[in-house]
């Protein structure tokens, strides 16, 4: 019976292992999955900016040429202002002239000494010149107004261009910029905080972000300006966001297949300060953010530990390695390799426990992780 009994937990142990390794697999594979998601999802966040910054490029190209068509339709309006007066300064004179043609044929008739061939002919020609130039004005004047018309389509079709590409860009501003937001604050991180440090640090101004102002006589602003100033500045954010997002610890820091065996919270009746990745021996360890590595040695119950400074008072800690293939006071990338897993220091088993601290005060890693998988 002992026999028996021993054969039947061995078989069912194999079968348990079996049915964890295919869970395992599918784990590894659903991860794979995911990952692949994101890198799509990130091409066509790119794709969106090159978009978007086309869209700008041309919208300014708009916006220029709707001014030049305000400028030729003043200096139309001017013209044919100029034109009137002169047709009817022409009109006065040819009337003055015939009412004084007029009144030298009757003093003539009346002295008796008959018509002056001279002055006649002299009137009729300056008549004839002057009914001329009304005639040219009034031509002028037709076409003047033919043009301006002209030109008022097509600044109409230009502003309805314009408003469509408005719409387009505020929808893809809102698009882009709502879910980072998001993202930062399911994080715990204060968004205008992180944005005002960002500016602080990236403070240069210049290229396709500028503000737009076409007004050279201290005139206010058009609405259509003021709406491609609103853009900008969500273009602004959005720049600002992907600075941040580059400088947080949003990604993960294995990438080969591994399974979570502790999470953050109280643990035997301790503080479990991070989340511990569990993978082979010599499994690649990355940075998840850019920073500076402020330590890199062995620390008590940590093991071998690494910690990286990032900006807005964010620090990563990778503790428990096998090996540290970094520096104290060296700046690493996202994704750059700093270590690998290991066992060393106080551990049960080959594994990552990765920490991350906001201000010296650790918080659940699993926030940014699952932060960034909601937006990437």
């Amino acid at each position: 019976m002992d026999s028996i009994g021993a054969g039947n937990f061995r078989e069912q142990a194999k079968r348990d292992l079996q049915t964890y390794e295919m869970r395992l697999n599918s784990l590894s594979s659903e991860r794979d999955r995911r990952a692949q998601e994101a890198i799509a999802a990130q091409e066509r966040f790119s794709s969106a900016l090159e978009q978007i910054s086309s869209m700008q490029s041309e919208l300014l190209a708009s916006e220029i040429r709707r001014h030049e068509l305000e400028t030729g339709i003043e200096v139309i309006q001017a013209t044919l202002r100029r034109t009137m007066t002169e047709r009817e300064a022409a009109r006065d004179e040819s009337e003055k002239l015939a009412l004084s043609t007029q009144n030298n044929g009757t003093l003539a008739n009346k002295d008796g000494k008959g018509s002056n061939d001279a002055t006649v002919d002299f009137l009729a020609d300056a008549l004839q010149d002057a009914a001329r130039e009304r005639d040219q004005t009034i031509a002028d004047a037709q076409t003047a107004l033919l043009e301006a018309e002209k030109m008022a389509d097509e600044l109409r079709l230009l502003q309805e261009r314009n408003d469509l590409i408005f719409s387009q860009l505020e929808d893809a501003m809102v698009i882009s910029v709502e879910p980072l937001d998001k993202m930062f604050r399911a994080a715990g991180l204060n968004t205008e905080t992180l944005l005002n440090a960002v500016r602080r640090g990236y403070s240069g101004q210049g290229g396709p972000l500028m503000p737009l102002s076409f007004s050279t006589r201290g005139e206010a602003r058009s609405p259509d300006a003021e709406r491609a100033n609103r853009i900008l500045n969500r273009m602004d954010e959005l720049n600002l966001y992907r600075i941040a997002a580059q400088k947080s610890p949003f990604a993960l820091p294995v990438k080969n297949a591994f399974r979570h065996t502790s999470g953050y919270g109280m643990r035997w009746g301790r503080m479990h300060a991070g989340t511990d990745f569990a993978a082979p021996q010599g499994t690649p360890i990355y940075a998840t953010a850019d920073g500076v590595v402020t330590h890199a040695d062995w620390l008590s119950g940590y093991g071998r530990l690494i910690k990286i400074k990032h900006d807005f008072g964010i620090e990563t800690r990778y503790a428990h390695l096998s090996q540290i293939r970094v520096t104290p006071g060296q700046r690493v990338s996202r994704g750059e390799r700093i270590g690998d897993m290991g066992n060393s220091g106080r551990s049960t088993g080959s594994h990552l426990h990765y920490e991350v601290r906001v201000g010296d005060e650790p918080v659940n890693p699993m926030i940014f992780i699952k932060a960034a998988n909601n937006v990437f």
